[in-house]
């Protein structure tokens, strides 16, 4: 059985919204390994529609690319939305209904590997409160970013973690994986 394993890169205030204006000044080959070796587990991947949105722009149009394009182009993609009611880029199946909670479930009864997630914290807080969600892997960066959408709010319900494991690379990034306990 695969297990969702949610991955995010995250301010010191917890902000995980827009990464791609204040994340790229601490990647470097450390966090690629680290983002690298979590695709690398990778049989499926979910996603929330806001993220499938951004992302059917850029990423189809990569397909023969090395890398990230490539994988995110072949692999199979869940979308969690009740407002799609079709897409284009294949493969991709739409899990939408009363029963969501029990499709994701049958995903994971099907897919062997890790079922991958980067961003959607919407999606990722609905996960945890469905007990759906397995890990989540964090590479809190050393910056205070002062405004966007965090991946916990207040009035959220208590969720215990458990360590798993935890580095630091050499630009000051944890990079932490938690186990959802």
């Amino acid at each position: 059985m695969g297990k969702i394993v949610s991955t995010f890169f995250m301010s010191l205030d917890g902000v995980v919204e827009s990464p791609d204006q204040w994340h790229f000044d601490f990647f470097n080959d450390e966090m690629g390994a680290a983002v690298q070796e979590g695709t690398d587990r990778c049989d499926a991947y979910l996603m929330g529609r806001v993220l499938y949105e951004q992302w059917i722009e850029h990423w189809p149009p990569q397909a023969g690319e090395e890398g990230f394009g490539q994988f995110i182009n072949m692999v199979d993609k869940y979308v969690l939305s009740n407002t799609l009611t079709e897409s284009t880029w294949a493969p991709l199946t739409i899990l939408s209904g009363d029963d969501v909670a029990e499709q994701v479930r049958a995903v994971k009864e099907r897919t062997e590997r890790d079922i991958g997630m980067f961003g959607s914290q919407t999606s990722v807080r609905w996960l945890l409160n469905h007990g759906l969600l397995d890990e989540l892997h964090l590479l809190v960066h050393p910056v205070f970013v002062g405004q966007g959408d965090t991946l916990f709010h207040a009035g959220d319900p208590k969720v215990p973690l458990r360590l798993l494991s935890s580095e630091t690379f050499a630009t000051g990034v944890l990079n932490l994986r938690y186990a959802v306990a």
